[in-house]
């Protein structure tokens, strides 16, 4: 298998890969990552990122690690399936610069809500010196566990992340008031990069934030009606599913 896919069923930069392999429909080996068992902060999976999250690729035993430079390369290297980037080189930029926000505000601000309802608990039965080692061991997310402390984040940080997602929807809304996609008229890698915040915003029992902005619902839920959509999303990979068994 020329395509091996170091993922986490649950993980939403993981999901945002396997969109982008099954728009291409291109064949991919399982190398699932199980975080609670800390696999991610293997020397083995270092060896892979050395920045110990999930997703890597690795294509004919070379590795391609960060969701949004991943699924770049996949559109780029590979003809297979429908092309996700634009051809006219303005909707092209267009669609870049969508990525770089994609990545620094919404896909960073969903992560307060994750964090806080739901993956702080993991910690809870740690010492304090157990947790300082575990955030002192996570290369690049160390400044992010000490801001989340066992306790969680303050009223005003969680708020401030949900305002940022209201600011990101708002943008959306406007962007397609001309088009039916974010980037002009086709589907492309922004669309991509954006369906896991709203996954896991609906997953959290947070799917309400967007029906202010009617537009913004309707791309949702035409976005869910690919068969993509189904493939990224099969059984086990939300955020309350029930875990997979792995071989």
């Amino acid at each position: 298998m020329a395509i091996e896919l170091f993922h986490n069923h649950k993980s939403t930069c993981s999901q945002k890969v396997r969109l982008c392999l099954a728009e291409k429909d291109l064949p991919w080996a399982n190398r699932h990552i199980d975080i609670g068992k800390e696999e991610n902060l293997t020397p083995e999976f270092l060896a892979i990122n050395p920045n110990g999250v999930v997703p890597a690729l690795r294509h004919n035993g070379r590795n391609v690690i960060e969701s949004s430079v991943i699924v770049e390369y996949l559109d780029e290297v590979f003809s297979s399936g429908a092309s996700l980037t634009p051809e006219d080189p303005v909707d092209r930029a267009n669609m870049r610069a969508w990525m770089r926000f994609i990545d620094e505000v919404p896909s960073m601000a969903v992560r307060v809500p994750s964090f806080q309802l739901v993956i702080k608990k993991r910690f809870d039965n740690m010492t304090e010196e157990e947790y300082q080692d575990f955030v002192h061991r996570n290369p690049v997310r160390n400044d992010f566990f000490r801001r989340l402390g066992r306790t969680g984040f303050s009223d005003a940080e969680y708020e401030e992340a949900l305002e940022r997602l209201r600011r990101t929807f708002q943008r959306m809304e406007d962007a397609l008031q001309e088009h039916d996609r974010i980037c002009g008229p086709d589907y492309t890698l922004a669309e991509i990069c954006l369906i896991p915040t709203f996954q896991r915003l609906e997953d959290l029992g947070l799917g309400d934030m967007w029906t202010p902005y009617p537009i913004v619902t309707t791309w949702f839920e035409r976005t869910r009606e690919r068969p993509s959509y189904g493939a990224a999303y099969y059984s086990g990979s939300k955020l309350f599913d029930e875990d997979i068994e792995e071989s």
